[in-house]
């Protein structure tokens, strides 16, 4: 008789009668999720095997249930734990990114109370399962405060008397000076004496020159020296770094622009038109850094960590060479891969704590990185110079002399074997004010004395290098286009999935027209 009714007893309503039918669990979750019942289809999903898992989850129509959070937290929250609990690989492909991101938007203007409490375990239990999601947050929420701070850049700027004026008003004054002074010029090079601007070139030829006399000779040296004092004036030098403010400016710009592009991308009700950009763009990197702390802790390297040189291959510090270089250039190249991951990185942490440049990330990156730019091009120039001088002290007039040819290989080893010990004070001084005249309204970067020291580093190491008998130079090709491989490496952080290089953080090092440290490129 209790065989008899066992045989009648009929099914256990516990949700278990359709858990091997992928088709028929399909059916039941659609009908509890338009019912809104997801307590009761989170139960559904947290009963399913491996294989029916990922038949249903290929099959979900998973943009409904993204719309419908917070509501639909449960059943999102039991799909991810499940997967994380029996599927190993193949793993079905579930849109984590696509959520993420709605959880970003909701957070970026919360209206719900308890929404953090509610969607706390779906992100922690999505962290679990695409761990790259992290990084893809922190990078973007990195994106976002950067834009913030490039919108608080298009203040006034100087004048070369050091009053703030408008930028465009500095830079209409100052092309109008250079044009007076190249009119002036070009009248000066039309009154010049037969002595000075010979219209025979065979006036030019080395004989003749040898043959003028005293009298000639002071000629020439007026027309030259007024030539020189109407072109080589300090007043003319501020342009430079006028159309440099300019550049950046527009790369602010581009930048906000971008990121506003993305919400509206992701979020088709954020009235991008409307609102003002920066409170947009500050509610959506909130929203980021919200769910980057419901996902908990981070286990990713710290920016710009000495390892984050991706070219740094094999041990090799991120030094790529065709050919066998001696110890001295090896140690170079490695005192300029210790420069970006090491004395860039406490410099960055001093600024990080100077109150005024707290959400500047951007403008800190691009502070560090210009000031090795500067100190390139100013040894370089300045390597030029004393060849130039010495050459004018004795009287050395023929460029093409194979006397002259010696003196300036003799010049060039005699700043090669003394650059250790050489006076750099000066070219320290013109880089620091480069930087701190056009971030005059920053004045904190004055008193921040690791700043100081780290221009110190480089313009020394910079001297040294640009000396050396095949002399180093940076790769000043800074185009945001497509990322090269072969110069370019990627920064840990940024996106995976796109070759489009969206900032410099450290230029490429080039000898002999090879490079042989990569440039760190965020994309």
């Amino acid at each position: 008789m209790a065989d008899s009714r066992e045989r009648i007893r009929a099914p256990p309503r516990d949700g278990r009668e359709g858990f091997t039918s992928p088709r028929q669990v399909l059916r039941r979750l659609m009908l509890l999720s338009e019912g809104r019942q997801y307590r009761e289809a989170a139960t559904v999903v947290g009963r399913l095997g491996p294989s029916v898992l990922r038949s249903v989850v290929a099959e979900l129509p998973m943009d409904i249930l993204i719309e419908a959070l917070p509501h639909s937290t449960y059943l999102l929250e039991s799909f991810f734990n499940r997967l994380n609990a029996v599927v190993a690989t193949p793993r079905p492909d579930v849109p984590c990114e696509a959520i993420m991101w709605h959880l970003v938007k909701l957070f970026s203007n919360p209206h719900e109370t308890g929404l953090r409490q509610r969607c706390m375990k779906l992100a922690q239990a999505i962290g679990i399962w695409q761990p790259s999601l992290r990084e893809s947050l922190l990078a973007r929420r990195k994106q976002l405060d950067q834009a913030i701070q490039g919108l608080g850049v298009h203040g006034l700027t100087a004048d070369q008397t050091g009053s703030l004026i408008s930028l465009h008003v500095a830079l209409k004054n100052e092309l109008q000076r250079h044009i007076d002074t190249y009119k002036a010029a070009i009248h000066k090079l039309e009154e010049l004496s037969p002595v000075t601007a010979h219209q025979d070139p065979a006036q030019s030829s080395h004989q003749r020159l040898l043959a003028i006399g005293y009298g000639d000779i002071q000629q020439r040296l007026i027309d030259n020296k007024t030539l020189l004092t109407m072109l080589d004036k300090p007043a003319l030098k501020q342009l430079a770094q006028l159309v440099e403010n300019l550049s950046q400016r527009v790369q602010n710009d581009k930048e906000v622009l971008f990121c506003v592009g993305q919400i509206r991308r992701t979020d088709a009700t954020a009235n991008t038109e409307e609102r003002p950009a920066a409170g947009l763009l500050m509610n959506y990197s909130r929203g980021c850094d919200t769910v980057l702390g419901l996902m908990g802790p981070i286990a990713t390297l710290p920016p710009s960590s000495p390892t984050s040189n991706g070219c740094s291959s094999g041990g090799s510090d991120g030094y790529h060479s065709d050919s066998d270089i001696d110890e001295t250039n090896s140690e170079l190249v490695r005192q300029y891969s210790v420069m970006y991951s090491k004395n860039r990185i406490d410099t960055l942490d001093s600024l990080n704590l100077l109150p005024q440049l707290k959400h500047a990330h951007q403008l800190k990156a691009k502070i560090l990185f210009s000031i090795i730019v500067l100190a390139f091009r100013a040894c370089h120039g300045l390597k030029e110079r004393k060849v130039l001088e010495v050459r004018r002290t004795l009287y050395v007039l023929d460029a093409n002399d194979e006397a002259t040819a010696a003196l300036d290989r003799a010049v060039r080893q005699q700043l090669k074997e003394t650059a250790d010990r050489f006076p750099m004070g000066d070219v320290e001084r013109q880089v620091a004010n480069q930087v701190l005249s056009t971030l005059h309204e920053y004045p904190c970067l004055e008193a921040c004395i690791p700043l100081i020291h780290y221009i110190s580093d480089c313009v020394r190491l910079a001297w040294r290098m640009v000396n050396q008998t095949n002399p180093y130079y940076l790769d000043t090709d800074f185009t945001l286009g497509l990322l090269q491989p072969e110069k370019h490496e990627r920064y840990p952080i940024s996106e995976k999935r796109s070759d489009i290089i969206r900032a410099f953080l450290w230029p490429a090092l080039m000898q002999n027209g090879h490079c042989v440290y990569k440039a760190v490129v965020a994309t």
